[in-house]
């Protein structure tokens, strides 16, 4: 069995559905709400945990009723949650999403008290990153942080997996000890400048990226499917067909199913995508962000 960290965010998702998304000034009415778990850290190690690996927790919550709920939730999905603290300077996470009728979202992300995970909490998890093959981050959580956890976790040769969603400038620090890069093609052009069109720019954004210290690339597509580069080799993997409901958890199953799945060697990446894919297609047919996230026996059976 994998063990995977996962240093990452708890919110509170709240789900408007509507017709169409609101031009500037335009109010549009709601066709329904809904309010669950959510948050990219944690629906990513939801997907990891029940797609079969050991998955232990860092992050924070507030010292009210939606952290409770939130680590409870992680708790009834056998996560570690020893590392999680709750913090009494700011609420528990909040993501507002829009869902149009198509499947498509827009979020809207309250940080709160993912953004106060201390430095003293890392180092805690000291011994729990050693006992890891894989560490997994994305950037709804402090890139402070971020930095010191992937700094421990390179010195005890643990492999780590960064996401970088949302995208923005990432730090030179952080890409010498990111062994595994996971955007997609949206976040991917913001950080490099080179929109995915074809192979040729899927080439070009690899070379990019390794003139930026990070040899092991994976950019997901959405319909088109998944491209990864590591080291000499590279590949496009087709997407599973399926008509998709709901988008919202798409990337977070793909990010927990790999770290899963993956060898720590990286030599089963292919088999290791697709199993990804596979997991993600399931979600994007179901309503809802951890919710509709697989266990290992659907998508195995399906």
């Amino acid at each position: 069995m994998k063990r995977v960290t996962i240093l990452g965010s708890l919110n509170i998702d709240t789900t408007l559905k509507i017709e169409h998304f609101p031009l500037p000034g335009e109010t549009v009415e709601a066709i329904s709400k809904s309010s669950t778990a959510g948050g990219k850290g944690a629906n990513q190690a939801v997907a990891a945990a029940r797609l079969g690996a050991k998955t232990y927790f860092i992050g924070c919550v507030g010292q009210d009723s939606s952290g409770k709920y939130l680590t409870a939730a992680l708790a009834e999905e056998g996560i570690d949650t020893a590392n999680i603290l709750r913090d009494s300077k700011a609420g528990t996470g909040t993501a507002n999403i829009l869902l149009d009728k198509s499947g498509q979202n827009s979020i809207v992300i309250y940080g709160g008290a993912n953004r106060r995970i201390t430095a003293a909490q890392i180092q805690a998890a000291a011994n729990q990153l050693a006992a890891s093959e894989f560490l997994v981050a994305q950037f709804e959580t402090s890139l402070e942080m971020t930095l010191k956890a992937f700094t421990i976790a390179h010195q005890q040769g643990v492999k780590t997996i960064l996401n970088p969603a949302p995208a923005h400038k990432i730090a030179p620090e952080l890409l010498q000890v990111t062994d595994l890069i996971v955007p997609n093609e949206i976040e991917s052009c913001l950080i490099t400048g080179i929109k995915i069109t074809d192979q040729d720019s899927m080439e070009k954004t690899a070379q990019k990226f390794r003139e930026m210290g990070i040899a092991n690339l994976i950019i997901t597509l959405g319909s088109r499917g998944v491209y990864y580069a590591i080291g000499d080799k590279s590949e496009l993997v087709p997407a599973f067909k399926v008509r998709a409901v709901d988008t919202t958890a798409a990337g977070d199953t793909f990010i927990g199913a790999l770290a899963a799945k993956l060898d720590s060697d990286f030599s089963n990446m292919a088999a290791a995508i697709k199993f990804a894919q596979k997991a993600s297609s399931i979600t994007v047919q179901r309503l809802g962000a951890q919710a509709a996230i697989p266990t290992l026996t659907e998508v195995e059976e399906d």
